[in-house]
């Protein structure tokens, strides 16, 4: 008998736990978005916009673009994609087969990448490569590296996003 009551309490626990991270992380992000120089304009694919340094919720589980421009500098486009977090076998564990099921189909167990999004852009004609950049300042790789390292998997999850890569939303 007591071992039927710990399964039961077992089985309601994992259900009430469905979508762990649902409730934890919530299914948005904030991402930072700065510049070295300051005051670069962003615009990210859905077509919203600041002056860096600033910040916009974005879904976790949808990957995008964002493009600096700064008069005086050549424009940088840099991938934002949104990756599995390390949190999924533990709420499969600790959820169930429910709460990983909710937290993946809503994107809520994925985390987006690069966050800040920092980028030292570079001035127009120099020939340099804009640099991706850690949350001090510190060099991660040149942007067309980890866009080159990253474009099959962002551009197929934008494609099932219903969006058509290379054509803004927001014209």
């Amino acid at each position: 008998m007591k071992k039927l009551i710990l399964a039961a309490t077992m089985l309601a626990m994992g259900s009430g736990l469905g979508g762990c991270a649902t409730v934890l992380n919530g299914t948005k992000q904030p991402v930072e978005f700065q510049s070295e120089p300051t005051g670069a304009t962003i615009r990210l694919f859905s077509g919203l916009t600041c002056q860096t340094p600033c910040e916009f919720e974005m879904r976790r589980g949808d990957d995008s673009m964002v493009t600096f421009t700064l008069p005086g500098y050549e424009p940088v486009e840099v991938y934002i994609q949104s990756r599995t977090g390390g949190s999924v076998a533990g709420n499969i564990i600790a959820g169930g087969l429910i709460g990983g099921v909710v937290d993946a189909s809503n994107g809520a167990s994925n985390h987006l990448y690069p966050d800040p999004v920092f980028v030292r852009m570079v001035p127009a004609g120099s020939g340099g490569q804009a640099m991706l950049l850690d949350k001090d300042g510190q060099v991660i790789s040149s942007v067309a590296d980890y866009n080159a390292r990253v474009a099959s998997d962002v551009l197929e999850g934008l494609r099932g996003q219903g969006v058509t890569p290379g054509v803004s939303p927001q014209n």
